[in-house]
């Protein structure tokens, strides 16, 4: 009998789902369109102040997990959890949930017991800000020797972290804050609310 999501330890996910790096998918930004337009008619349009395909998937070329990252930026006064509910019913499965410092919720769509489906999301919901995966993203499709530099990166960071999602995030740590730092320089204020 196959182990329900919601069953298995942290250590049994990763081995299920690991770190696996693919080519640039030209069919991630349809992807990102298919998904946008589900949300967008989910929701009442007031609540949605902004949604960004974000992540290595958003920069073509690079390699990436076959993961189409969204950034979904809600109203400060919204229900949310009316917004958990009508996601869980729309077949994302809450991940993550913080309300300290920031509200962020995680969730993702595509994971099975049997491992990934073709299409994978990961849904971050927050307020509306000026948040670094937006500049970290635009910095890299504006860069391309810096994106080839963190593909290179990525690389390495997947044989070492196959089965460690976490060690891998954070093993880019210094990468990714470095360049959304000169991003920031660059693209300077570009998504203040």
């Amino acid at each position: 009998m196959v182990k329900e999501l919601s069953e298995m330890t942290l250590e049994e996910l990763w081995e299920l789902f690991p770190i696996i790096l693919k080519d640039h998918n030209s069919k991630y930004s349809q992807w990102y369109s298919e998904e946008k337009h589900n949300l967008l008619s989910c929701f009442n349009p007031n609540d949605i102040k902004r949604i960004n395909h974000i992540g290595s998937s958003a920069v073509k070329g690079l390699i990436s997990k076959q993961t189409v990252d969204i950034l979904l930026e809600i109203d400060n006064s919204c229900d949310i959890m009316r917004i958990r509910l009508t996601l869980a019913d729309n077949g994302w499965i809450l991940m993550l949930e913080e309300t300290k410092p920031d509200l962020k919720l995680a969730f993702n769509k595509g994971y099975t017991p049997d491992g990934f489906t073709e299409k994978v999301y990961h849904l971050h919901v927050r307020y509306l800000g000026d948040w670094n995966e937006l500049y970290f993203r635009d910095y890299l499709q504006a860069h391309d020797e810096v994106a080839a530099e963190y593909g290179k990166l990525k690389m390495r960071l997947a044989e070492q972290y196959k089965h460690d999602r976490d060690g891998y995030t954070n093993a880019k740590s210094d990468f990714v804050l470095k360049h959304t730092n000169l991003a920031r320089e660059q693209f300077s204020g570009r998504y203040k609310p």
